[in-house]
């Protein structure tokens, strides 16, 4: 059975709730829980929104930090994971700040091509076009919009956990994400008005 987006890493999460349930009512030991369930999520996250492995590293101890310090404030039974991607966002968001920008852009380099099972050179000089035109189309978005897309398509967060990230509404986060999409499904498109 294939695994829904949306779905991903929820065993994972819910153990992780339940773990900083117990971390916020003083097991310190849970905490070892909470790292192992959140930090490859939470380190994904924000290398795509830093563009940096040792950014993404550094930020990732400063949302832990910053999760520890609020421990007192996790609510006993809540979703762990819209908590921690909301800390983690404001982290970033205080480091661009500090640092005088958002995201900065990125070009793919040629081993970030997608693969392609089909040995027709054609088909993948395709493949890598449209992924690099899309590629750009999201870090041209608005960050209110790219950050909705990366939330909902690349983390697998639900409509509301990412809702609850962001601190908006679910019908919020609705229109941002189908603003988001519908700027890409523009993109393919334009190429397949070129082929």
């Amino acid at each position: 059975m294939t695994e829904r987006p949306n779905e991903k890493g929820a065993g994972a999460g819910a153990a992780a709730s339940r773990a900083m349930s117990r971390y916020a009512r003083g097991d310190d030991a849970a905490f070892a829980e909470v790292y192992d369930g959140l930090s490859v999520r939470l380190l994904a996250y924000l290398r795509r929104l830093a563009r940096s492995e040792a950014t993404a590293e550094d930020l990732l101890q400063q949302t832990f930090l910053r999760m520890h310090n609020a421990r007192a404030r996790f609510h006993d039974g809540a979703d762990v994971v819209p908590w921690a991607y909301a800390i983690a966002r404001r982290v970033f968001l205080d480091h661009a700040r500090t640092a005088k920008r958002f995201v900065p852009s990125g070009a793919l380099d040629n081993e970030s091509a997608p693969a392609s099972p089909l040995p027709d050179a054609e088909a993948v000089l395709a493949a890598f076009e449209l992924s690099t035109r899309f590629e750009a189309e999201l870090e041209a978005m608005p960050p209110i919009l790219r950050e909705a897309f990366v939330l909902v398509r690349e983390e697998g967060m639900s409509m509301a956990q990412a809702a609850d990230t962001l601190g908006i509404s679910v019908s919020a986060m609705k229109i941002r994400a189908h603003r988001a999409y519908e700027r890409l499904r523009a993109v393919a498109g334009e190429r397949e008005g070129t082929s």
